[in-house]
């Protein structure tokens, strides 16, 4: 594993080599953007939020996307992202940031190796978070955002009562 972050030109440039398409690319951007805002109100406030970890983390996050467009593209992301020598804590991001994370029981259920992918790190949590908000590109409020995850047939009430978790602590920091 690589000891430092890319820079934000480096993730762009791996994003368009693995094979994102344009529209995974301004979904990652817009992600980036509503989550650096998010981290640094964080650190204006209360905690300290590693922001450049969050940008990088943010634009990653859905490189798994040039590959599969399954809830499993957070899993074929982190696997992508250490073949690509990627520092551990961005590898977790991409692999914690799907749905509200993942339990150890989910993810039994679809398959995945046996264990917790929850966001644990605010910064994981903070990009989990900012990709709920943002459709396509564009941002959407959070009633809005919970509204499309209750009516996904896949997600379970637990799922949803992490959303809200998330939510709440995410405001208590920014």
């Amino acid at each position: 594993m690589k000891s430092q972050l890319p820079s934000e030109r480096e993730a762009l440039k791996l994003l368009n080599q693995v094979g994102c398409t344009r529209e995974v690319v301004n979904h990652c951007k817009a992600v980036a953007d509503l989550a650096v805002e998010i981290a640094e109100s964080c650190n204006r406030k209360t905690r300290k939020v590693e922001v450049q970890l969050v940008r990088i983390g943010a634009l990653l996050h859905d490189i798994g996307r040039a590959k599969i467009h399954t809830v499993d593209h957070g899993l074929v992301g982190s696997c992508m992202a250490k073949e690509l020598n990627l520092v551990d804590s961005v590898v977790s991001i991409i692999e914690r940031h799907v749905g509200s994370g993942i339990t150890l029981q989910e993810a039994e259920k679809l398959g995945w190796p046996p264990r917790d992918y929850v966001p644990v790190t605010l910064e994981e949590k903070i990009v989990a978070y900012a990709d709920k908000l943002i459709v396509g590109s564009k941002q959407v409020t959070f009633p809005v955002a919970l509204k499309r995850f209750i009516e996904d047939k896949a997600t379970s009430s637990s799922s949803v009562r992490r959303l809200i978790h998330m939510h709440q602590d995410i405001l208590n920091t920014s």
